[in-house]
């Protein structure tokens, strides 16, 4: 077969084929380490010397046309295969599509987030610690022991004479005293879950969340603590809510004090939900104790410190009108659908 002819044949062929499969068998023939093609460029070997330039130059331009050909109908076939294939798939955007649900973050979780950025802000760490803890953390080292009357308020769940669920996340900041070794200063915020023997109602929980803020250092003084604590309340509230002490009794703090914001609902003109105060209590506080400072490694009379702590769920139920603390811990999506943000 000459070299025409076998491009005539190739070209019809290649022509004639209706897919991509049919036209890689049609390239194997023709263009194969074994293909027809070949076959011509091993009959060289028995011309003369004089024709097989013109002959290997005519094998040439057959295998260019081929190829070529080949090429081009494959760009033909894989069009129409798209097309084919997309008409297959072809979707009807006209129908109603399937309702997708977005999850939403937990007001607890805001609430903790805000208090994050908002500390993280001033050069506070955040501080975490097991919520399965040592008696030694969670009371002693707080300046609680064993028989301190302080034990009674607290009903506590415990695992064994040593291990409880914490009570507080003051556990943490004792563990973070102890692990400074008496390097100051110390700068840091514990939120976390806690847990006491309650019976659940409106206001009172098992479990609840608190975040506790320690500041250790030289000259800390009390004028700190309100200035930081009218601070968290401003960005919490909004700006010029007002704060107020009055005398309490924490065993780890000395002095240690009740704090109320102003009512950010009547904004200290009373109503409702203050009871007509003006006020309504959002944490308890004060200066750290002289012997919490000895018994994890600080001079006392070198440096002073301040502590508070505030409830979550306080937070979030004054700050978006929540009447009910149980509401956070029933999963009831209605509830949650309120803090959507991508509604």
């Amino acid at each position: 077969m000459t070299t025409e002819e076998l491009q005539s044949q190739a070209v019809r062929e290649i022509e004639a084929a209706g897919n991509l499969e049919d036209l890689k068998n049609i390239r194997i023939k023709y263009l194969g380490k074994k293909g027809l093609v070949q076959d011509l460029m091993n009959a060289m070997r028995e011309l003369p010397k004089e024709e097989k330039p013109a002959y290997g130059q005519k094998v040439n331009v057959c295998k260019q046309a081929i190829a070529g050909a080949l090429d081009e109908r494959q760009k033909a076939l894989s069009v129409l295969e798209l097309n084919k294939r997309l008409e297959e798939e072809k979707i009807d955007i006209t129908l109603a599509g399937d309702q997708r649900t977005y999850g939403t973050m937990h007001p607890l979780m805001m609430i903790q987030q805000e208090l994050e950025d908002l500390f993280i802000g001033m050069g506070y760490k955040v501080a975490e610690g097991p919520e399965v803890e040592q008696d030694y953390y969670n009371f002693e080292l707080a300046n609680i022991p064993k028989d301190h009357p302080a034990r009674d308020m607290q009903d506590t769940f415990y695992i064994d004479p040593n291990t409880l669920l914490r009570t507080h996340t003051t556990a943490i900041q004792m563990r973070e005293l102890e692990a400074a070794h008496g390097q100051l200063p110390i700068k840091l915020i514990c939120p976390g879950k806690v847990y006491r023997r309650d019976d659940d109602d409106a206001t009172h929980s098992h479990q609840f969340m608190q975040c506790e803020g320690l500041v250790v250092g030289e000259h800390v003084t009390l004028a700190d603590l309100k200035g930081t604590l009218k601070f968290m309340a401003d960005r919490m509230f909004g700006e010029g809510r007002q704060i107020r002490f009055r005398p309490s009794y924490f065993p780890f703090t000395e002095p240690s004090v009740e704090v109320d914001v102003s009512c950010p609902f009547c904004g200290g003109k009373g109503c409702s939900i203050c009871k007509g105060s003006g006020w309504i209590e959002i944490l308890g506080a004060g200066m750290v104790h002289p012997h919490v400072l000895e018994m994890n490694g600080f001079d006392p009379a070198k440096c002073s410190g301040f502590a508070f702590g505030v409830g979550l769920e306080r937070v979030a139920m004054l700050k978006y009108g929540i009447d009910d603390i149980r509401s956070f811990y029933t999963d009831d999506k209605r509830f949650l659908k309120n803090f959507n943000r991508f509604d």
